[in-house]
Parts: structure tokens; sequence; C-alpha cells
């Protein structure tokens, strides 16, 4: 493996200087154990020290982040180290809300809901000594623990604070953008935030992720400091996190939030909005769920006008009292009204706009997810190209790489989700230095009838249950619903001596750490372990897949997205439907072979894989693993991988 990998790094190096050089677009495909991140980072740091030319790096997950600032730019630095003129500067960049906010740590801001802290752990700590665990579960107990460590953090990173808080708390002690008191702050000279946005503003290579990009392609470019390279590493993902990074919503606990923010904050009274909230929760019940493909009911669009009226008025009268001498304290309760307020105004004009008519929005109707919750209006970018294209990519090289970015032998796909035509870039496949058909099985069930929406039919679960057991245990099982993951999990604990995991049942890192640490145990879960799951070794030598991965049938944006393509005469279901699904299958299928010294089957209990027109199409997105759709040959290779 040694000299394959070096020789596809220095292939992907070299294409990636090339870019750097003459500022060109790259679409760099590199398979899995190429060491795609060291071989974007030396040429990037090389050129951004020698050229004075700064550097964004994006990614993903956190993960991902985590392993570029802490050990992968450390480590090519190290390397690099006689051949650069100088040390290179690095900084990492986040989201406001990702850093504590110090001014609201000293009570600078009114906590998102006071009642709330008012927990056992902080007024009958003797209550809580007695219940540990309760005072570590407490919403009261986690904010405590952030004060103390606001004392020993030089970063405020949400993610230095070990063991983690909930969302809940975390937001009663950080701020979004548009709430912060900027210069006006006392805290200022302290403010973490600020220190990290200054500190990106003078390193060589910024590293950050793709929510940030999304911000910048919204129309906020200011949110990333001045940069002529942009590398995007797991850019399978950027148009789908842009497009997130764009969605809002409407639903009268939103309305009512930033209503009482103002009144309580700016001391407004706002009898017109407090009327449209019980309208809107009224009219909401009688929406049905699902995409408004003709926009917004006639009843609603004149209760969202009333709204976006008594939203103008307000930030009219909070602007008008803006010259008024308020205490730091004050001007930080009226900072997260107006900011409230904006963003209502902001969602309500959107929903109002031409944007839907003329297909640049698209705008459904959801349900709340939990009891006692409302419904809610939701709006996404139909498209997103044309800003990925237009805000991050003029006049800058550009790097985008992973291990899936070809999907039916092309980047087509990829280039057209993020605005790049063709000519207007560069592709390389970096081979990856496995060797797929002497490591791996592709097994297609062909002759299991097609599954059914929760992949539940006794045929299947049979299947499952044979396959596992040849396995004996070591099995990743990707189910492409909730509902589907529960009933296999439920039922090879019937049938089976193995353990078997369930996502949802731990934390995602632990039942992952469980699942590495013996070979005896399966792991079943949903999209989250689709992607980014990493168990080389004994531990995963099955990976089953229950069902070709395509999109809902509901989903709103890809319906949308698939009647756009079609009325322009192309094929909707091949564009949308099966470019999703043959980057699922691809990612999934990518979770077996990890390492040179793995071995192993994917199982695909789906057999229109086999037998569907499109098959060839999401077959050739999958790594070349040796195909078969013979049952009894997959399970005596797995009872051999078992016993050695």
């Amino acid at each position: 493996m040694g000299g394959a990998r070096r020789e596809g790094q220095h292939e992907m190096a070299r294409a990636v200087t090339e870019a750097l050089t003459e500022s060109k677009h790259l679409l760099v495909q590199a398979g899995t154990g190429t060491g795609k991140s060291l071989a974007y980072l030396v040429p990037t740091l090389v050129n951004a020290v020698a050229t004075g030319e700064r550097a964004i790096v994006s990614t993903a997950t956190l993960a991902l982040q985590r392993q570029v600032i802490g050990h992968d730019l450390p480590l090519v630095a190290d390397i690099l180290s006689d051949k650069l003129p100088r040390e290179p500067t690095v900084a990492l960049l986040k989201g406001w809300h990702n850093y504590l906010c110090l001014h609201k740590i000293a009570g600078g801001y009114p906590a998102e809901d006071d009642s709330a802290l008012f927990s056992e752990a902080l007024v009958a700590p003797s209550v809580a000594e007695e219940h540990p665990r309760e005072q570590d579960d407490s919403l009261g107990a986690q904010v405590v623990r952030v004060r103390e460590w606001a004392e020993q953090t030089t970063s405020g990173d949400r993610d230095e604070l070990i063991p983690g808080i909930s969302d809940k708390a975390w937001r009663q002690v950080s701020i979004t953008s548009m709430e912060c008191l900027g210069q006006r702050c006392p805290l200022l000279a302290d403010c973490f935030p600020e220190k990290a946005k200054a500190a990106s503003r003078e390193a060589d290579v910024v590293v950050t992720n793709h929510a940030m990009l999304g911000i910048a392609a919204s129309g906020s470019p200011k949110v990333l400091p001045e940069h002529e390279v942009l590398v995007v590493d797991e850019a399978h993902e950027l148009a789908d996190r842009v497009t997130a990074q764009s969605t809002v919503e409407l639903s009268a606990s939103s309305v009512d939030r930033a209503a009482r923010l103002a009144r309580r904050h700016a001391g407004l009274a706002l009898p017109g909005l407090d009327d449209a909230v019980n309208t809107l929760r009224t009219e909401l019940m009688g929406v049905p769920e699902g995409r408004l493909q003709a926009g917004l009911p006639e009843a609603l669009i004149g209760t969202v006008r009333l709204i976006a009226d008594g939203a103008r008025e307000a930030m009219t009268a909070m602007r008008t009292e803006a010259g008024a001498s308020v205490s730091p304290e004050q001007a930080g309760a009226k900072n997260m009204a107006k900011s409230a307020m904006l963003i209502l105004f902001e969602v309500c004009d959107r929903l109002l706009s031409d944007r839907v008519a003329n297909l640049r929005d698209v705008v459904w109707c959801e349900r709340g997810r939990r009891p006692g919750e409302g419904s809610r209006l939701m709006v996404a970018p139909l498209n997103v190209s044309g800003s990925i294209n237009s805000e991050l990519f003029t006049d800058r090289a550009v790097v985008l790489t992973s291990a899936t970015l070809t999907l039916g032998g092309t980047f087509d796909s990829t280039a057209r989700a993020v605005g790049l035509s063709d000519g207007g870039y560069r592709g390389v496949d970096v081979a990856s230095p496995f060797d797929y058909g002497k490591q791996g099985i592709l097994y297609v069930a062909k002759h299991l009838p097609a599954p059914g929406r929760d992949g539940t039919d006794e045929r299947i679960l049979t299947e499952i249950a044979e396959l596992v057991e040849a396995a004996g245990g070591r099995t990743l099982g990707l189910f492409s619903s909730r509902r589907g993951a529960q009933l296999a999990a439920e039922a090879m604990r019937e049938r089976l001596d193995t353990p078997v995991l369930l996502q949802g049942e731990d934390s995602l890192p632990s039942l992952v750490k469980q699942f590495a640490a013996d070979p005896a145990t399966s792991l079943f879960g949903t999209l989250s372990l689709w992607q980014g799951v990493d168990v080389p070794g004994e531990s995963c030598q099955l990976v089953i897949i229950d069902r070709i991965p395509f999109p809902r049938p509901d989903d709103p944006i890809k319906a949308a997205r698939t009647e756009v393509v079609a009325a322009g005469g192309g094929n909707g279901f091949m564009a949308v439907s099966a470019t999703h699904a043959a980057l699922l299958l691809a990612q999934g299928a990518g979770r077996l072979i990890r390492r040179t010294t793995d071995r192993g089957v994917v199982a695909v209990l789906d057999p229109r894989l086999r037998t569907a027109r499109y098959g060839s199409f999401l077959a050739g997105s999958l790594p070349p693993l040796w195909p078969t759709t013979d049952p009894g040959l997959v399970r005596a290779a797995l009872r051999r991988l078992a016993a050695s």
C-alpha cells in the first residue's frame, strides 16, 4: 500500500499545486486511504507562505475539522519546517454562537428562559449533592459548569468543553452575531469570537466549516476573511449544507418569541403581533402537510403580511430609541429583541415575495416533531448552485475533494450542484490504494422482493439474520428509516445470540466505540451511520444496506428540483433521486474497506440494484468490489472470515 498511497498523494498534490498556481477550479475524487488531507494541505500551506495568498479549508464535520486543525496541519507544518522561509500561521473560525459570550456570562444579556435556570443545582445545592445524576443533567448545573470553564478557557470554543452540554444550556451562555453589541461591548477586548475572527484575518490558513460557507454563499461574504484560495473537503455535502443554511421557518412560536422579547426588553406594546400569533396558529392547523406548490394560501398571505408589518413597526420603534442612553445590560437585551424582529421580518418578506412563483424558493408546511408543537412554514432555496459559484468560487482558486465526487462514473452531477459548467473545472480521480476486487464482495440479494417502506418483510429479516449469523456479528446495518432499523434490531435480538446495538439508544460516539470494541457486536442505524463511521478491522466485516436510499417521495425540495429538471426536458428522476441515492450508496459501501488489511461484504438487500434500468448508474458509483448475487457463496465467505 505504501507505494500506491504515495503515488496517489503525489498525483493529487501535483493537481492541487497546478490549480493554485493557475487560480483554477479543481475537483478531486480521492478514495479512502489515499491520504487526501495531506495531499491538499502540503501545496496549500506552501502556496500560502510563499505568495501570501490566504487559504480557507472547509470541512463538513466537526470530527474532520478537529483532525485538520489538531493533527494534519501541525504534521504538515513540521514536515515542511526546513523548506519554508517562516513558520506558517493557522486559525480556526466558526460561527458566532459556537463561542462563549463573556458579556452574557457576566449578566449582560437576559437568559433565554429565566425560569429554567432556577433549578436544584442553583437554589438548593445540598439537594443537588444528594442526587449527583440530576445535578449533572439539570440545565442549571450545566450553566454553572460553563461559568467555571469560562475562567479557564483561552478559546471559548464549545467543542473544547468536555463533557459537552445541551443546546438549551449553551444558549444561556452564547449569542448570535446579530445579537452582539460589537464595539459597544464592555468586554470587547476579551471577546472570544472577535479574537477568532481577528486571528483568521492574519493567518495563512483558516480552517472553518460548510455552515460558514453557507452563510457566505447566502449573501454575507464578510463572515470569512479575505482569501485567494478555497479548499472544500467532504465537498459532496457542500450544496446540501448551503441549502440547509438558507432554510428558514415561520411558526406561531417564532412570532411569539420575537414579540415577547420586544415587549420585555424594548418595552413595546404589540397587539397586532399578539393577534397574529393566534391567527397563524389556527390557520396553520388547516394547511395540509407538504409542499405548497402554488405558494401560500390566500388566508395565510394576509396573516403573514400583518406579521411583517408588525415586525417592521417594532424595528422602527427600536431604531428611534437607539440614541437613548442605556446600560450595556439594556443594550444586550434590546439587541436580542432587534435580532429576533429582523429575522421575523426577513422570513415574512421572503414568504411574500415572488421567489416561489419564479421557482427560486420552495415552501412547505411541516408538523411539529414534539407533542404540543404546532405546524410551521418552511422556506428553502430551490437551487444554490448559482450562489455557491458567485459568492464562493469567483476570482479565486478552488479545490473540491471527497471520496465520492463521481456519480455514474463522471463529475457532472457534483459540478452542476455547485455551479460549475463544462470546461469550468478540471476533474481528477485519484485511485484508492485498496484492491477492492480482492478485499471485498458486493452482494445484491436479487432473489428478495423489492423492499417495503420499512424493509420489514419476513424474507428480508431472515436474510439479515442469516448474514449476521454467518459473520458472527461484525455487522454495520444501514437502514433507510428509523422504524426499519428499530424493527430489524428487535428481530435480530430475538433470533441471534450476538449483541445488536441500535442508534438512538445511546450517543453515537458511544455506540461506535462499543461496536469497534467487540467483534461479536452489530450496530444498526440510519443516515448518521452512512457517513463518517470509521471502524477498520474485524469489528466491521459486513455492511448491510436494506434498500436503495432514494429520497422520500414527499421531500419538498427534491420534488421541486425533479419537476424543474423534467420541465427543461431532462430526466428529473436520474438528476435528483438517482443522484441522491448513488451518493449515499457510495458513502455507505465505503464503511467496509478502511485499511489494506480489511476484508468483508457489502450486502444490498434491494434487488433493483441489479434488475432496474438505473441499477448500472448506481453500481457505477460504488467501490469496485467483486460482485455476486449468490447467497450461499457470500455466507461461506463470511464464515471463513469469522473463523480466521
